[in-house]
């Protein structure tokens, strides 16, 4: 039970820390590229994940290991942040929430393939009201939308849930600040080329802010999030703590409101108040 709570608790942390992603995004790509921003946080990380695991004398991961940290990088680090950057230039961010409200049900899908979970009949019934609630309030926002983009997003959803399943499961022996490391260390030539590639024309001119959301989004969406992240998953399980995803899109407009000044309606707290009473549901019939 004290394991369970901790890792609800390390979830928590790691959902709110993500949910300042989209602020700190929206600031960050006033000035830099979505391509450019992708590469570099994933750059910055690398080389902060790198030093940590020098100063601290980390053993390499096991050849059986890397396989799994192969997935985690495509996953998390390339695949996710990548296809994501990509389909916000054909769909609203609005409209990415009816996918992000999805990733919830694949982390679990994955959780049972790949981490042997086994949640109860309605385990699954909490999760897809939640899901649907999530997705029925961004499609109440009005946002338009593309095939493509649409299609973007449905793999970065699949993509993603297989990445944060595999790092969970192999955070249970490898630790979950080792294993973000070392998947953020395994994708670092290539981000680091698509950094180079994408450098802004000129430094001038770049707003303080953005550097700021840049800064965030390397250090704690890429980084410390998923230390805490990881541990909740490895923790609490896969499909259970996974569910906290669903708070991460009211999180993160919330964060918005406060930060940007972006206004919050009646609905959005009514929808929060309902994805809670399905998290608190989901958790309890998860094993």
């Amino acid at each position: 039970m004290k394991s369970s709570m901790e890792g609800w608790g390390s979830g928590l942390v790691g959902v709110i820390i993500f949910s300042g992603s989209l602020p700190a995004t929206r600031v960050a790509v006033s000035d830099f590229s979505p391509l450019f921003l992708t590469s570099a946080r994933a750059v910055i990380a690398g080389l902060l994940g790198a030093a940590l695991l020098f100063a601290l004398r980390q053993p390499k991961p096991s050849r059986d290991a890397l396989f799994s940290l192969t997935i985690v990088a495509l996953g998390v680090v390339v695949g996710f942040p990548m296809l994501t950057a990509v389909a916000l230039q054909y769909i609203t961010s609005a409209h990415s929430i009816v996918f992000i409200g999805l990733l919830p049900l694949a982390t679990a899908i994955f959780g049972v393939l790949r981490g042997g979970e086994r949640p109860k009949p309605l385990f699954w019934l909490f999760s897809g009201i939640g899901s649907a609630t999530v997705v029925g309030f961004a499609l109440n926002s009005g946002a338009e939308v593309s095939l493509v983009g649409d299609l973007l997003m449905v793999a970065a959803v699949v993509v993603c849930g297989l990445g944060y399943a595999e790092g969970a499961k192999l955070s249970r022996t490898l630790g979950g600040w080792q294993v973000i490391s070392w998947a953020l260390i395994l994708s670092l030539p290539l981000m680091a080329i698509i950094a180079l590639i994408s450098l802004p024309q000129t430094w001038v001119g770049i707003d303080g802010g953005a550097w700021a959301g840049l800064a965030y989004v390397s250090v704690f969406s890429m980084l410390i999030g998923f230390v805490f992240w990881y541990r909740g998953l490895a923790l609490g399980g896969i499909a259970a703590v996974g569910q906290l995803q669903l708070l991460q899109p009211f999180f993160g407009l919330l964060l918005a409101a406060f930060l940007l000044h972006e206004k919050v309606s009646p609905l959005m707290v009514v929808t929060t108040l309902a994805i809670v009473l399905c998290v608190a549901g989901a958790r309890k019939f998860a094993r």
